[in-house]
């Protein structure tokens, strides 16, 4: 697709290979290009604490992914080609990972494996289906750290996720349109 010629290196996906849930992103940002990890910025960290004492799992009991490999120039937004490109590798990561839920983390990711151009605000909270995968759209954790007031709403999207892992609740089923 032509991000390899500005990336310094692959950012595949980092995690347990035998994680339940599988969190996806839409791409590399500057420190995840550098370090080769997945969600090891700013980002990152708040995504990491949301897992750890929000949901009381370690970081390393999950999966977090992107749908791009490779970092896009100066951080812009994935264009569609690009995840096109990169779409058989993430399905690839599915298969092998066989997550019991995937949570779409942005705009990008929750678009795309939703199939639908849907705004993130409505998705935000509300499931779909990828590969056959109950798959929960909501905000990007760079989007909480310019509005952190949607932090609570997207703890609440963790807890859920997490109560369903539990067997508190069943994923329902396709809801958002």
């Amino acid at each position: 697709c032509g991000l390899c010629a500005g990336r310094t290196q692959i950012v595949f996906g980092d995690g347990n290979p035998d994680a339940k849930i599988l969190f996806v992103g839409e791409g590399p940002g500057e420190q995840e290009d550098l370090r080769g990890l997945p969600f090891v910025g700013r980002a990152g960290e708040l995504l990491t604490q949301m897992i750890e004492k929000g949901m009381g799992l370690s970081r390393s009991e999950v999966y977090i992914c992107n749908i791009l490999k490779c970092r896009p120039p100066g951080n812009r937004n994935p264009e569609p080609g690009e995840i096109a490109c990169c779409e058989p590798y993430l399905h690839k990561q599915i298969d092998i990972l066989r997550p019991r839920i995937i949570v779409a983390l942005g705009k990008f990711a929750a678009q795309w494996l939703l199939a639908t151009q849907t705004p993130i605000g409505k998705l935000r909270g509300k499931f779909g289906r990828y590969r056959g995968i109950p798959t929960l759209a909501t905000y990007h954790p760079a989007y909480l750290l310019r509005s952190p007031g949607q932090k609570r709403i997207v703890m609440d999207d963790l807890l859920r996720i997490k109560a369903i892992l539990e067997g508190e609740t069943e994923p329902p089923v396709e809801i958002y349109s």
